[in-house]
């Protein structure tokens, strides 16, 4: 199949510029979508370390984005942002949770970019080494491979991988990391596979058997250990620094792991 091998930042330099502003707001409607679905399930409060972050930069006439985190009784980190210039072909959006350490049930973690392209990541991050838990590999990771495999074979969706090995690394064996053309038939798909993620996870969440006592500080100890890399390692990062310089990006990374985090993790 056809494979997309760049940096983020020469996909965009070597397009022409195009404004994205359809496919931004279809992919805000998306998220905003597939939130409410996590938000009827969790109680969370947005953590007030994000609140001044609710809007920056200078968009509409210029680079700007949002940063929104939430926290609760199960979920220790949501993140909802945006970051971008849609008006010059460069938009990136997150969704993203990761569980508290009362159950072991994988994180959740969304992306959606235009570069001007369409492109976009889902994956299930696991909480445990895959290769020593069979056990959880057959529960959470067997059964979706069919899914993942018939996605593989659309020749409209071009496997991303990474020049960033710690980001591949990072990837489970059923990742959806794609490059699409934006165009209404793709788009579709994408939603159906974005639905069909979250579908999945919350009925395993409410299925999950509950995490010893003694066992969740070492839990929630790993978690935050691999939200903080992904988010530090991130190449996308330097799309950050060109907007908005190394100030204000290592506040931005810093609120995607929960660096100045106020509330107390569960």
């Amino acid at each position: 199949m056809a494979e997309t091998v760049q940096h983020v930042e020469e996909m965009l330099d070597a397009s022409p510029v195009i404004d994205v502003h359809d496919t931004f707001a279809q992919f805000q409607q998306l998220l905003i979508d597939l939130k409410a679905k996590i938000d009827a399930r969790f109680d969370t409060t947005r953590d007030p370390s994000t609140e001044d972050l609710e809007a920056y930069g200078t968009y509409p006439e210029g680079p700007g984005g949002r940063v929104a985190a939430y926290s609760g009784p199960e979920v220790d980190w949501m993140v909802h942002s945006w970051l971008g210039n849609p008006a010059q072909s460069f938009v990136n959006l997150h969704l993203t949770c990761w569980l508290g350490p009362q159950v072991r049930v994988p994180h959740l973690g969304i992306a959606l970019l235009c570069w001007p392209g369409g492109w976009f990541y889902t994956d299930y991050i696991p909480r445990t080494e895959l290769l020593v838990d069979g056990e959880y590999f057959d529960r959470y990771y067997a059964p979706t491979s069919d899914a993942w495999l018939a996605h593989r074979d659309d020749p409209e969706f071009v496997w991303f991988t990474s020049r960033a090995p710690f980001i591949r690394a990072s990837l489970s064996p059923n990742a959806y990391v794609y490059s699409f053309e934006r165009k209404a038939r793709n788009l579709d798909i994408v939603s159906g596979v974005l639905h069909a993620q979250v579908d999945r996870w919350l009925g395993w969440i409410d299925e999950a058997e509950p995490v010893p006592d003694e066992e969740r500080a070492a839990l929630r100890q790993r978690d935050l250990a691999i939200r903080r890399n992904i988010a530090d390692r991130d190449p996308a990062n330097v799309m950050g620094v060109r907007y908005f310089g190394q100030e204000t990006t290592d506040r931005l990374v810093g609120a995607l792991w929960g660096a100045d985090r106020r509330l107390p993790r569960p």
